[in-house]
Formats: structure tokens, C-alpha cells, sequence
């Protein structure tokens, strides 16, 4: 699990969209960021997180925000899946889990009492100065993008 926490500042990272374009945290500078893991395309729980986050895309860009999934899938099968729901936002091709590594969400799990290796579901909201200001780590797949408007809001009335 990660130890990165609000207030630190997102690592740089730089990995190859879904079009095999160069897609890397200086593409954001000056905009506000969600920064998704989740660990695969198709699945149910990661095709129920992508479809809320399409479904409350736009209310997400008005508040300024933009979007980026990142999984270790390749990026044909990203291609595939934004194809399949219509997806609006970009996704990271980490098939090497580097961008993982460097947000340290990528480590041992368990599943049906199975041990692998993974990504941990994870959401980073990164503001216009690169800086994290919310850590998402229980993610709610079917409710993900009201956890991130509750946690925005949370902030912006602190």
C-alpha cells in the first residue's frame, strides 16, 4: 500500500495511452488531476469504476479536473475497453507496472486464497502544482467519482 499522502508531491511519471502517445504528469501542469489504478480492463469491478467516472466525467471537467486510468493492461486491450463503454478519458498502458511502483501501489495480494502479484485500486487527486491532495485507497467502484466529489468538497470546506 502506498505511503504517499496529501501534501506530497506526485511523482513524475510518464507511460504510453491507449493510442501508444506519451502521456506523463507534465502533460497536466496547471490542471487539476484524478489519477486512477485499478487492475484490469473488463473486469466487473474496474468496468463499474470506469463507467461512473465516464457518468460524472463532465461534472468532473467543469470542476476542473481531468482524468487518467493507468492498469497493467496493453494497449490494445485499453482500446478495446474505451471502444466497449465509450470511455472519455485516457488510459496508461503500465504493463511493466513502473508508474505503479513509483505510486507504490503495486504489491502482493490474495484473491480465493491465491497469492499474485497487483495492482492495488487506488485514486490520487493531484492539484495544478503536481502536489497530491487526496489519496483514494477504499475505493467504492459503483460510487467512485461521488468519493471524489465528496473529498474535494471535504477540502474545499476545511
Amino acid at each position: 500500500m502506498t505511503t504517499l499522502k496529501p501534501g506530497d508531491q506526485a511523482p513524475e511519471f510518464i507511460g504510453i495511452d491507449q493510442n501508444g502517445k506519451n502521456l506523463g504528469l507534465r502533460d497536466f501542469k496547471g490542471k487539476k488531476l484524478i489519477l486512477y489504478f485499478y487492475p484490469k480492463d473488463m473486469t466487473p469491478g474496474c468496468t463499474a469504476e470506469a463507467q461512473n467516472l465516464r457518468d460524472h466525467f463532465k461534472l468532473l471537467q467543469k470542476k476542473g479536473y481531468e482524468i487518467v486510468g493507468v492498469s497493467p493492461d496493453a494497449p490494445k486491450r485499453h482500446v478495446r475497453f474505451i471502444e466497449k463503454y465509450n470511455l472519455p478519458f485516457p488510459l496508461i498502458a503500465d504493463t511493466e507496472h513502473k508508474i505503479a511502483d513509483l505510486y507504490e501501489v503495486w504489491g502482493l495480494k490474495k484473491f480465493m486464497g491465491r497469492e499474485y502479484m497487483g495492482i492495488y485500486r487506488t485514486t490520487f487527486i493531484i492539484d495544478e502544482a503536481g502536489i497530491i491532495r487526496h489519496v483514494i485507497k477504499k475505493v467504492k467502484t459503483k460510487a467512485h467519482a461521488e468519493q471524489i466529489l465528496e473529498e474535494i468538497e471535504r477540502k474545499e470546506n476545511s
